[in-house]
């Protein structure tokens, strides 16, 4: 873990520091090839401190493995670092706060792809509105911290156990993202 990525006080918002345990960091490699950036933590990964954990994050991870990914060579993120109270949005105030934490993160792995997990992160990165159900596994090229960067929009993993017609959506999506991923790199599970 690279301790310059780690956030280990901040108390730009008040309703944040007030819900959370901790401040959740991402996780995984510093040289990641994908990038998955969610939301913020939820109850879960405000307990044991890794984003993406319980089930939306055994959703990932089994969409990862059926790509032929392992976890442990993607990195995995989140737009806000702390909990919001009873896991609401976070606010715009609350997004803006975390935007250089973010994009010092997203300067520092230098991906090949980041993949948005959900409308708040899609529109977060894209600085727009974005249909996330149709626009899932669209490519679209966008300047962070002035850096051309590809990001590819995915449903969150969440809807697929609320929506089982995402699942196909999702996976794709990560299997698409996948493609963009240097064998050198990172381990292809898939291939044994």
């Amino acid at each position: 873990m690279d301790e310059q990525l780690c956030v280990s006080e901040c108390s730009r918002c008040p309703a944040l520091v007030d819900s959370r345990s901790r401040i959740v960091n991402g996780v995984g490699p510093v040289e990641a090839d994908l990038l998955f950036v969610g939301e913020a933590p939820g109850a879960q990964e405000d307990e044991q401190g890794e984003p993406f954990v319980g089930r939306s994050g055994d959703v990932l991870d089994d969409a990862l493995r059926d790509a032929g990914l392992s976890r442990a060579d993607v990195r995995i993120t989140n737009c806000v670092r702390c909990r919001p109270p009873d896991n609401r949005d976070p606010k715009s105030a609350e997004l803006e706060n975390c935007r250089g934490y973010l994009d010092e993160e997203i300067d520092r792995v230098d991906p090949d792809v980041i993949v948005t997990l959900g409308k708040v992160p899609s529109q977060h990165l894209l600085e727009r509105d974005v249909a996330v159900t149709s626009e899932a596994g669209e490519i679209f090229e966008v300047a962070i911290s002035g850096a051309s960067r590809r990001v590819i929009v995915s449903v969150h993993p969440a809807a697929t156990l609320y929506d089982r017609s995402q699942e196909s959506t999702f996976q794709q999506t990560i299997e698409r993202a996948g493609e963009f991923v240097d064998d050198g790199g990172q381990s292809r599970l898939g291939e044994f």
